[in-house]
């Protein structure tokens, strides 16, 4: 249907509604499925009418759409039942129990078993969860609280609980607009024309030759209003240019604010007891406020009501699990601890020297953190190894460029303060600002390597803050002040592009942000006030007050989709709220501050979960979701009243500003494995650099290298990589190597790992689907417990792992079977696959960032599969040309690249049904597709061998390289996989000929592996970590290399998994996957349509040992790679 028929339909509602059609007007809502009418449900809820409440919830959704939807249906049959026991009839409670809760015992029969034995107790009340169930009337109104909350929650309402904003008898008014155009138009209009029917339309009978006055006032319909103008939006009055449309996320702060406030959902497992499901159970998080997302329906029945175009989100919260299901006091091995995740050990202790003011970890190498002081040093700590690698004192770069004022503030007063420091997106800058004037902006070259790049005299007074962004597709630096401005400057140059005035106190934040390709910055003065401003010189967009009306900072969770602020009253009220974008209002505000703080509360999140604050001696968590207190620690003492605090990246590491000019690191379990990566590490910089050849890549990426995932397990190869981290930049690769677990055992370092036997690993063959021939592609869910695969067939198969008294994560495993997973309706995710037989076809497939829907063609057209229910929810772009590779935009789910077989790249928009760009580049089809984030980049590899990089943002192409193939290696038709590293400069380049590294900006190559007298690469995959590279070949072996020098470091042969009575020859691995958290984890898709998966013995922990050091350098490769370059790896092969 489209926007305008919805839009009648609205229309329609209001005139039933005006004209006392109440039956209508809900069986209208209920079949339309565009308006929610809450008031309406609660009244049959109160009422006891369930089945016109489970009749009009239809309309609206299914038992099995979703968590939020079967909780829904749950709890009311749950009631139902309830109440049916409390009558004591028994007859009907079983009826229930039979017809509409059996449903659930699919999904928790342990439940359901519980809930018959209620049959069998006097009163259901001696059951200890149903003890303090009251009377019919209070439990449905504790239902209804709850069940409001999911509904607002539950992603299949959005946008269908408010009703639009329309003038009174909206539908009268148009129909008299109708009348008037019709009766100018007549021929012979009347003076008093008689308007009987709106069955045909209007004309004038009698010629009279006069013109005739509008039927504007004719009673029959009522009164015209007159038009209303349009409010001007420019900034300053109505002369100057017009300014660009609000974007959507800022165009709702314009209006006047609502003053609903949304309390937090529990979105969390079904269960016996009250609705309430304690925060500690609960996982799932409320969907982001953003009404330009249509969000589709796993019911493909359903979504044909809505219009077509439909958008993806991954902030539906749609598992793979489908329901976590648990209910309190009943352990069956779902429920978690969710303070688990948060890092709350006191892992390390440092000494700054002075106090801390502000703190910042590297976005890429995670252990790295950046402090300034309240005396205006900055400092570089590795808190893994407690080793302090730069210390600054403050220091003006040239004064005699320097304006009078602050040569003179400098004069009277020498002490200065840092107020912020920050990490750019790269980590390739830092920025500092000083309480006086001036932002320096240092560059880092790796390790102790700090250089002066930028000072600039950017506020009259203090620089109360600093942040980097991207508009216009240059790195610039935000800066605000006390003389109550914004501005913005070029990071390269330092030139000023934008000043932003407008606020009326001094600017205490900024917070830029993009979204809907839409860049804006957010700021907050010392008045309270909250404005936006859009990069041009037109003006705040918007005018807001900030809870407490004094210092406040703003912040996006990681995944840009919520938006939150924490401020500090003068009389020591703190507040952090979480803001609906698209209202400008508060959403939730959270609960738990000290009822007078004492100084201003720093507030940072992590893990798009959680918030933290530095409040009353110690540090306080929240989940985002509930606006209780989650937890609060002292991190063993020492604090001081309003610690500062900040996350690393992966939220596995948290500093905090102790006393005594002290830092604690906090850590959870991975970050203390991070942690012990480096904890030895000390660098040696005369040897590092004797092992250089001509440094050519920005150091930076050699320091990721060394991993930014708390998965890190493999400490040797860290240190291959971070030991680059010194001096200039240089070759991933190219540093000589720290062995130190291996150093005792010369022989274990010299001989290549063999695997030849089963027992010599841990090797799992995935149960067995008899339909399926062979697997084509093969992928792990991101929460890593389960693997889904595409046979040639087009049919997808999903293994999940289950948590267990052996398998207490739930991850996938080598030393537990998965089940074979199906949801109850028994159906297949089966592709398209048009006239063509689909083994013929190119299959590819794509996976949402949160597992809830799989993108995939199989030669036909792409299907979009709900990943809980695995119903087909669209499918769209009919072949030719047919779709090869498929790849989400790391930023806006909505946005698809696909590759096709007519070798264009098509920029596909999934909630508008519109192709943006179509790119052309390559000869032949596309056989790979990777996004950086970071560079904001494509890269594109096809069958032509041939490299295409275009910027991901204008679509334009930067660079194209033709792949450095072996003499007389020409395959005519080959597949090239590329794959980006970790630190999203670098990718992999996987052709059946070779494996290579390649550098982004400059699309050369530096590292390359040759298959000379091997069996051609079918796959390969870089580890989560990017330490490891694993590549399977068409004789049945598969090999891991290390990534810094793609050095063979351990060869699985086809005995080690494959039975005796199967030859390699028939059976091949043809794709290969690595698990997202377990660096040491993979499986493979083999011609027979197996799958297994590989892990190293537990007693050694990892594959193989380091490869050998040859004439003091990590590698035989140069820097300037040639091919087959590494010779001694090609005879090993």
């Amino acid at each position: 249907m489209s926007s305008l028929s919805r839009e009648l339909v609205f229309l329609i509602l209001q005139f039933l509604d005006e004209e006392k059609f109440k039956e209508t007007v809900h069986k209208l809502e209920q079949e339309s499925g565009f308006f929610f009418n809450m008031k309406y449900f609660e009244d049959e809820v109160h009422n006891g009418n369930w089945d016109e409440v489970e009749k009009y919830l239809s309309g609206f959704t299914k038992v099995d759409d979703n968590r939020y939807s079967m909780k829904i249906f749950f709890e009311i049959r749950k009631q139902k039942y309830l109440e049916a026991l409390d009558k004591h009839d028994r007859s009907k409670a079983v009826d229930i129990l039979v017809k509409d809760l059996k449903v659930f015992a699919t999904f928790n029969e342990e439940l359901f078993k519980e809930i018959t034995q209620l049959l069998t107790l006097e009163n259901f009340r001696e059951n200890e969860q149903l003890s303090k169930y009251g009377d019919t009337k209070s439990a449905r109104a504790i239902m209804l609280v709850e069940l409001k909350k999911l509904i607002e929650a539950n992603p299949l309402f959005r946008d269908k609980l408010q009703f639009p904003n329309l003038k009174n008898s909206r539908l009268r008014t148009l129909i008299n607009q109708s009348l008037n155009w019709q009766h100018q138009l007549c021929k012979n209009p009347r003076p008093n024309p008689d308007i009987k029917t709106l069955f045909v339309d209007h004309s004038c009978g009698q010629p009279n030759g006069a013109r005739a006055p509008s039927p504007a006032n004719n009673p029959l319909l009522g009164s015209l209003p007159k038009a209303g103008g349009f409010p001007n939006l420019g900034a300053h009055g109505p002369f100057q240019p017009t300014p660009a449309p609000v974007p959507t996320p800022l165009a709702g702060w314009m209006s006047n604010p609502s003053t609903v406030t949304h309390p937090a959902v529990s979105g969390g497992a079904i269960g016996l007891g009250a609705p309430s499901i304690p925060a500690a159970l609960k996982h799932p998080r409320t969907p982001p406020t953003n009404p330009s997302v249509d969000y589709p329906s796993g019911d493909s029945d359903h979504v044909s009501k809505r219009t077509r175009p439909m958008g993806i989100s991954d902030e539906v919260n749609l598992p793979v699990n489908v329901l976590p299901v648990t209910f309190p006091g009943h352990g069956h091995g779902q429920a978690f601890n969710a303070t688990d995740d948060l890092p709350k050990n006191v892992a390390r202790t440092l000494n700054q020297g002075s106090s801390p003011m502000s703190m910042d970890f590297h976005p890429i190498q995670q252990t790295l953190l950046l402090v300034g002081t309240n005396v205006g040093d900055i400092a570089l700590w590795e808190v893994g190894s407690r080793e302090r690698l730069v210390l600054r004192n403050f220091k003006v770069w040239d004064l005699s460029v320097c304006s009078m004022p602050l040569q003179a503030a400098l004069v009277k007063d020498p002490g200065v303060s840092v107020n912020r420091v920050i990490w750019s997106p790269d980590g390739s800058l830092f920025g500092v600002a000083y309480s006086r004037h001036i932002v320096q902006i240092y560059s880092y070259h790796g390790n102790e390597d700090v250089r002066q790049h930028l000072e600039i005299d950017a506020h009259v007074g203090g620089v109360n803050d600093i942040a980097f962004s991207h508009p216009n597709k240059q790195l610039c630096v935000i800066t605000c002040g006390d003389d109550k401005t914004i501005k913005v400057w070029d990071a390269a140059t330092g030139a000023k592009q934008y000043t932003f005035e407008g606020h009326e106190a001094p600017v205490y934040s900024v917070c830029p942000h993009y979204k809907e390709n839409i860049q804006f910055i957010f700021s907050t003065a010392l008045d309270g006030k909250i404005k936006a401003w859009l990069y041009d010189n037109l003006g705040s967009r918007v005018d807001y007050d900030a809870p407490g009306r004094w210092c406040t900072t703003m912040a996006y969770s990681a995944d840009g989709t919520r938006l939150f602020s924490c401020g500090t009253s003068k009389d020591g009220e703190s507040f952090i709220v979480e803001w609906n974008e698209s209202e400008g209002a508060v959403k939730r505000t959270y609960q738990g501050f000290r009822k007078r703080s004492l100084g201003v509360v720093q507030f940072d999140t992590t893990k798009n979960r959680f918030l933290a604050a530095g409040d009353d001696f110690s540090i306080k968590f929240w989940d985002m979701d509930n606006v209780q207190l989650l937890v609060t620690i002292d991190a063993d003492g020492g604090l001081p009243a309003s610690p500062r605090i900040r996350f690393n990246k992966d939220g596995s590491l948290l500093a905090i500003s102790a006393n005594d000019n002290g830092i604690k690191i906090l850590s959870n379990t991975d970050g203390i494995r991070l942690l012990r990566t480096f904890e030895n590490l000390s660098y040696d910089a005369s040897r590092a650099s004797e092992s250089v050849a001509k440094p050519t890549i920005n150091p930076i990426s050699a320091a990721a290298a060394a991993a930014t995932s708390a998965g890190l397990a493999d400490r040797g190869a860290s240190v291959v990589a971070i030991a680059g981290m010194n001096g200039d930049a240089r070759n991933l690769g190219d540093v000589k190597p720290r062995i130190m677990e291996e150093s005792n055992d010369k022989s274990k370092i010299l001989k290549l790992t063999e695997i030849n036997e089963p027992s010599q690993c841990r090797s799992l063959r995935l149960p067995e689907n008899l339909r399926v021939t062979k697997i084509s592609r093969l992928i792990y869910t991101n929460s890593g417990n389960a693997v889904l695969a595409l046979a040639s067939n087009a049919i997808h198969l999903l293994w999940k792992w289950q948590r267990s008294d052996r398998n207490s994560s739930g991850k996938a495993t080598a030393s537990l079977s998965p089940n074979l997973w199906q949801p109850p309706s028994g159906i297949l995710m089966t592709n398209d696959i048009a006239d063509t037989n689909p083994e013929d076809s190119v299959p590819c497939f794509a996976l949402s960032k949160n597992d809830s829907y799989v993108m995939s063609a199989s030669g036909g057209k792409i299907s979009l599969f709900n990943m809980m229910t695995f119903k087909t929810m669209t499918t769209f772009m009919p072949p030719p040309p047919a779709a090869t590779f498929l790849a989400f935009h790391p930023q806006d789910n909505n946005i698809i690249a696909i590759g096709m077989d007519d070798s264009t790249i098509q920029i596909y928009n999934v909630r508008v049904d519109e192709v943006k760009s179509k790119l052309k580049g390559h000869s032949k089809r596309i056989t790979g597709l990777a996004f950086s984030h970071v560079l904001n980049v494509l890269v594109s590899s096809g069958a032509d061998a041939q490299l295409c990089v275009w910027n991901s943002e204008g679509w334009e192409k930067q660079k194209a390289r033709i792949l450095q193939l072996p003499t007389g290696r020409t395959p005519a038709q080959s597949d090239t996989r590329v794959q980006f590293h970790q630190d999203q400069m670098h990718f992999l380049v996987v052709h059946e000929t070779q494996l290579a590294i390649y550098e982004t900006t400059k699309l050369e190559c530096v590292k390359q592996w040759v298959s000379r007298e091997s069996a051609p690469i079918s796959h390969a995959t870089f580890s989560c970590d990017s330490l490891l590279v694993y590549a399977c070949f068409l004789d049945g072996t598969v090999c891991v290399f290390n990534a810094a020098n793609l050095r063979l470091r351990c060869r699985i042969n086809p005995s080690a998994y494959l039975p005796a009575n199967v030859s390699s020859s028939s059976v091949q691995p043809l794709v290969i996957a690595a698990h997202p958290q377990e660096p040491n984890q993979f499986a493979i898709g083999l011609s027979d349509g197996g799958v297994h998966v590989f892990e190293p013995l537990e007693s050694e922990g990892k594959w193989g040992v380091l490869p050998p050091v040859e004439n003091g350098s990590a590698s035989s490769v140069p820097a300037t790679p040639s091919v087959g370059a590494s010779g001694s790896d090609q005879a090993q092969r």
